[in-house]
């Protein structure tokens, strides 16, 4: 029988691993400088060769700079070098305000048959980060969202919502997530879009409604037929959900989405899906209260691996190589830039620490692991907490 001090103990342990695991990955993100780049322009892994792959300097970056923040460690940028970077950033700007990663071709890139969606997607995904790490930057810079206002058209997103794929929850849920954040700064950026980003909400809540499946809290066609199919909707609806979040509307059948999660081990899958499950408890811990001491007991179990899981260089991977195991690569770019798995890079270190912040601030609320503590993305999507 454990008792309070027990616990105490326990709790401080790992405190001491999380801050401990919090200065060797700022020692990493460091290593990662690119040569002859803005300080902060960093390669997304000791493996990128950025003379052969200078495009992804921006995903490395982009998510860099956000692990960064999320970790408290922007503050040694002096704010010109914030704004450098910023600047370099912005660089990738194209007129309309999508940002794109260089060098990505149409023969090249692949998310669905269609190429206007599939660089829809893409376009979508980059842009949505790269305004986040901008945002963590320089918070004052007003966003150019040509590109997402004409789905403040009624018809046009009626049009678009009806050909969201639902076969593939995880990708829409992608879609979804990021024309809402787009919204969101539309709204906050512009009050003559105001009326018009509520309009756009109310279509896309009615569209959630009507396929929202109320044994689960999820969307996902086949979803209850198949174990991978639900795992894969989790995924998805856990982007869906920050709209509820953001809108602080009540999300309905959330309490069946925390059953589901509670039904999984508490054991490292994929830096996605460890952070998708993360997410949703740490949601829903504080939005409703359901299973609460559940939900605790199972992130305190996940909590340790995903601090052994660090590798030595400070890093963090997404997943082990191995034999079958796929290369990684830029989402959407699938004969450009791959790296083989289980190195550090960017995209997994930052999302690793996003599972690791969110279970640090449910578990100890009060506890301030440095000097303003965590500090998590305002934009919805990964790395949003609601406040």
């Amino acid at each position: 029988m454990t008792t309070d001090a027990d616990d105490f103990s326990a709790d401080h342990a790992l405190q001491a691993q999380v801050l401990r695991a919090r200065e060797r990955t700022l020692d990493w993100f460091a290593q990662l400088q690119a040569p002859g780049q803005p300080l902060g322009v960093v390669r997304i892994s000791a493996a990128h060769d950025a003379q052969r792959w200078p495009g992804m300097l921006l995903p490395g970056t982009y998510n860099a700079i956000m692990g960064l923040d999320l970790l408290g460690g922007l503050g040694n940028l002096s704010g010109a070098q914030r704004q450098a970077l910023a600047d370099w950033l912005l660089g990738h700007r194209r007129a309309d305000g999508v940002f794109r990663v260089p060098g990505m071709r149409d023969d090249e890139v692949f998310k669905k048959p269609d190429p206007v969606e599939t660089w829809n997607y893409i376009d979508f995904h980059v842009s949505n980060y790269t305004l986040g790490a901008i945002e963590a930057l320089a918070p004052e810079q007003v966003p150019q969202l040509r590109f997402a206002e004409k789905y403040l058209d009624p018809l046009l997103l009626k049009a678009w919502l009806a050909e969201r794929d639902l076969r593939d929850p995880w990708l829409e849920g992608n879609n979804i997530v990021n024309l809402g954040s787009f919204l969101f700064l539309m709204a906050r950026h512009g009050a003559g879009h105001r009326s018009a980003v509520e309009q756009a909400l109310a279509l896309m809540f009615a569209w959630h409604d009507r396929l929202q499946e109320p044994s689960t809290g999820f969307w996902g066609v086949g979803q209850l037929s198949d174990p991978t199919r639900l795992l894969h909707a989790m995924a998805g609806s856990m982007h869906n959900y920050h709209l509820w979040y953001h809108c602080q509307r009540p999300l309905p059948f959330h309490d069946k989405a925390v059953d589901y999660c509670l039904s999984q081990p508490p054991a490292l899958v994929s830096a996605c899906i460890d952070v998708d499950l993360v997410d949703v408890l740490v949601h829903a811990h504080r939005l409703i209260g359901h299973r609460t001491s559940d939900t605790e007991s199972w992130l305190r179990a996940i909590l340790p691996q995903l601090l052994a899981f660090q590798n030595p260089d400070g890093g963090f991977a997404d997943v082990l190589d191995g034999p079958g195991v796929a290369p990684r690569r830029q989402d959407g770019w699938v004969k450009g830039y791959e790296e083989p798995q289980g190195l550090s890079n960017t995209f997994s270190t930052w999302f690793r620490w996003i599972a690791i912040a969110m279970i640090c601030d449910c578990l100890w609320p009060r506890w301030q692991p440095f000097a303003g503590g965590w500090k998590f993305r305002q934009m919805v999507g990964i790395g949003y907490l609601a406040r």
